[in-house]
């Protein structure tokens, strides 16, 4: 009898253990169907990082003055190389080299605007398109981002690709600008260029759009991850923008940046302040301490 039972013990166990696996394998099915119908309604996996204005301010004093250049070279001492950098055709729109005024240094909110899958609207009479359009721009298309700015703010727009559409104009540019807005940002196009131009305020984009938003794109969220110029953009980063182009600083690296950034600078300008004496050059902005 003993000898029978030592066998069939193990038999037991793999009952048990058979049991205990079955029970586990639909407690993990049932949390899998869980989890995938909260997938299925759609859930964000990168987090917004939130700050204080307080906060924004003293990591901007950080960077005050500082060129694509120099903090191009702070990513690479912070181990980003190859990190941060926008396309190239993400320009400036227009360029003060006496005084630098469409430089600046921002901090990041952000808009995502997709191409709608709505039908145009046709041809109707003039006071339907009017209110056809106003609905769009209420409903569809907003500026939802409007009362996030405060000075310092940075505006990046991922746009609808490959629409020409205007999301940014002469009028809104100026709302941005009045609530604290320092410079926009676009992978995409933006319209009344020359009035932009004229109002001085910073602007890099593209090309030049010309539609209107409705019938053309949709807002699909704010203050999200965003793509623009090839490069990720989280809320809270730091932009630095100038006749070279945007480079984006996560703001976890943002202090080992400057820092480095701010030396290759000083050096510079003491280089080229010699140089300058030695050439006869007059001094300029771009040597100032």
């Amino acid at each position: 009898m003993g000898r029978t039972k030592i066998w069939r013990w193990p038999g037991f166990f793999m009952v048990i253990l058979s049991a205990g696996l079955m029970v586990g394998s639909r407690a993990s099915n049932r949390e899998g169907a869980r989890s995938g119908e909260d997938l299925r309604a759609g859930k964000n996996f990168l987090a917004t990082r939130v700050t204080s204005a307080a906060e924004d301010q003293k990591i901007l004093s950080l960077f005050n003055g500082l060129r694509v250049a120099d903090v191009a070279d702070g990513m690479d001492a912070a181990g980003l190389q190859n990190t941060g950098l926008m396309d190239p055709e993400v320009h400036a729109l227009w360029r003060d080299t006496e005084h630098f005024a469409h430089r600046f240094v921002g901090v990041a909110i952000t808009a995502r605007y997709v191409p709608t899958q709505e039908a145009p609207a046709g041809l109707m009479s003039v006071d339907k398109y009017d209110g056809w359009a106003a609905d769009w721009y209420e409903k569809r298309s907003s500026e939802a981002f409007l009362d996030l700015i405060r000075p310092g703010t940075a505006l990046v727009i991922e746009d609808a690709a490959g629409r020409d559409v205007g999301s940014i104009g002469s009028f809104n540019i100026l709302e941005w600008r009045l609530q604290g807005c320092v410079g926009v940002v676009t992978d995409a196009t933006a319209r009344d260029t020359d009035e932009i131009i004229t109002e001085r305020v910073p602007l890099y984009f593209r090309k030049p759009g010309r539609g209107i938003r409705p019938g053309r794109n949709e807002l699909e969220s704010v203050n999200r991850p965003v793509v623009c110029g090839g490069v990720l953009v989280m809320p809270g980063d730091v932009l630095v923008a100038d006749g070279d182009g945007v480079v984006v600083v996560p703001r976890s690296k943002a202090e080992a940046v400057a820092k480095y950034a701010r030396r290759i600078l000083d050096t510079d300008k003491e280089g080229r302040r010699e140089l300058y004496k030695s050439l006869r050059i007059r001094s300029d902005d771009s040597v100032k301490k």
